[in-house]
């Protein structure tokens, strides 16, 4: 088995149920104690000021240029707009805000000199969200590497990133840290990997043939997504260890990972279904996981990839193990998993595609209890979840609340059950640059991409979730737009 995601059939003939008919009877009372309620954006897609103040290339900003189309250059111009944009988060309820740093913009040279203007940028953004009463839960790396970096080794395939990237974090654990208290280091680093160095979707645009999705000019699908992988865990681990031994008892704060995890389960009853889906779990699952709970990637997945996969050293194992205090779940959708002669497995994804989700909130809890199941029960964050609709089509986003809905009520089902589940964070505040399909977006607010102010102007999914952030919420077809109260447009 060469490549990791093996291969990916969408099946729209196959069913799932599309639409969720259960009507969910709870508050946001029915929740614990402190449990946090939250939304999210990441620094490329919204900040926009792609060459000003100082900031450099991102491979990002590499790849979207090279393939033309849209860009992140403005996005949604919240490096201008940030204020405006906090008294919306206000408005709305939010308890907290999941963001990430640009490190091309707060050290543009990837190592060394940092940079003032992105300094006050960020200190100035955290201290809006803090006068707010908006807890911020900061990323540092969000698949914006500095493409000086990249230029200069390779980036994630050299060790070499391990030192740049604790450097990084250093900085801004010293410069925000008594502001924040929640550290997420890397986001999803298995899909960094597949996407990344396995089929060359996302930056860097790695891959070999017959695996690339796209025509890679470099990269070795059989090598690149484990070595990548293995060094985002070792930078992760290291990064968690300075804050350890130098922040935590001044700061009192966490950092951890997150995992994007579908949750997959066999098409049909029969063994090799089976087996094909417990090996989809340790590439969804395991490859991040096992290390950061155990010390060493599961013995099913040595047994498949062999001497590909890089080995941790007895010091590196103590590193990782132990190295994250929380697990940051990224999930979307649920897809059936059946073996496959010739590819090992295929990804089934029902009635959905890669911008078209199910309603289908039992896999969330199928991944919140294997996690508590499997990894002693951590706590964890849901730090992504949401559905994508057309940026093109109507504000009365009632399939994005049925969703929303039904995926919060199945994390109160995981709570209810023993999961420490301690926060959810719907993705994304507001529409934001979309790289694999700038038709479709997340977002609870729409901005007109077309307009040079980039005007937010809510939908009804912003009303649902801030009735229900308020305690005030209303069924999913009794909302929408022209009868909600209480938003303004900016």
């Amino acid at each position: 088995m060469e490549q990791i995601l093996f291969l990916i059939t969408i099946f729209s003939s196959f069913a799932f149920s599309g639409r969720c008919s259960d009507v969910y009877n709870y508050s946001r009372n029915d929740f614990p104690e402190g449990f946090v309620f939250g939304s999210a954006i990441s620094a490329f897609q919204w900040e926009g000021a792609a060459d000003e103040d100082g900031r450099t290339p991102s491979t990002w900003d590499t790849l979207v240029h090279s393939r033309g189309g849209p860009n992140g250059d403005i996005a949604c111009d919240g490096y201008h707009k940030y204020k405006e944009d906090v008294k919306l988060m206000y408005d709305m309820g939010l308890d907290a805000l999941r963001f990430s740093i640009s490190w091309p913009r707060l050290i543009p040279s990837g190592r060394g000199p940092v940079n003032p203007k992105g300094l006050q940028f960020y200190k100035s953004f955290i201290h809006e969200l803090k006068r707010h009463g908006i807890e911020p839960h900061v990323t540092l790396y969000h698949n914006d590497l500095p493409q000086v970096l990249e230029d200069e080794y390779g980036g994630w395939i050299d060790r070499k990133i391990i030192d740049d990237f604790t450097a990084f974090a250093d900085v801004c654990f010293r410069e925000f840290g008594n502001a924040v208290k929640f550290w997420t280091t890397i986001n999803e680093p298995n899909m960094l990997a597949m996407g990344g160095y396995d089929v060359g979707m996302i930056p860097p645009e790695h891959c070999s043939p017959p695996f690339g999705l796209v025509n890679c000019s470099t990269g070795n699908s059989s090598t690149e997504p484990y070595i990548a992988l293995h060094n985002m865990l070792l930078a992760h681990a290291s990064a968690a260890r300075l804050y350890k031994t130098k922040y935590k008892d001044k700061q009192n704060g966490s950092v951890g990972i997150t995992c994007f995890a579908f949750w997959v389960i066999p098409f049909t009853s029969s063994e090799e279904d089976k087996i094909a889906t417990q090996i989809a779990k340790y590439f969804f699952f395991g490859w991040v996981l096992h290390p950061l709970f155990f010390g060493d990637y599961p013995d099913g997945m040595k047994r498949i990839v062999g001497k590909r996969l890089p080995t941790f050293s007895e010091e590196e194992s103590r590193l990782v193990k132990d190295s994250s205090e929380f697990v940051g779940v990224i999930h979307y959708q649920t897809v059936h998993v059946a073996h496959s002669d010739t590819s090992g497995l295929i990804i089934l994804y029902g009635n959905s595609t890669l911008v078209k989700f199910d309603v289908l909130p039992w896999g969330l809890e199928g991944v919140l209890e294997y996690i508590k199941q499997n990894y002693g029960n951590p706590p964890v964050y849901i730090l992504e979840n949401g559905r994508p609709t057309n940026h093109h089509s109507t504000l009365n986003d009632v399939g994005r609340v049925e969703y929303l809905d039904a995926y919060i009520a199945a994390v109160l089902n995981s709570v209810r059950n023993g999961s420490e589940t301690r926060g959810y964070f719907q993705w994304s505040f507001m529409d934001l640059f979309e790289f694999l399909d700038s038709n479709y977006t997340y977002g609870l607010y729409f901005v007109n991409f077309s307009d040079p102010q980039r005007k937010r102007s809510p939908k009804t999914s912003a009303f649902w979730y801030s009735a229900f952030l308020n305690g005030t919420q209303q069924e999913p077809m009794n909302l929408s737009v022209s009868s909600s109260p209480g938003f303004a447009s900016q």
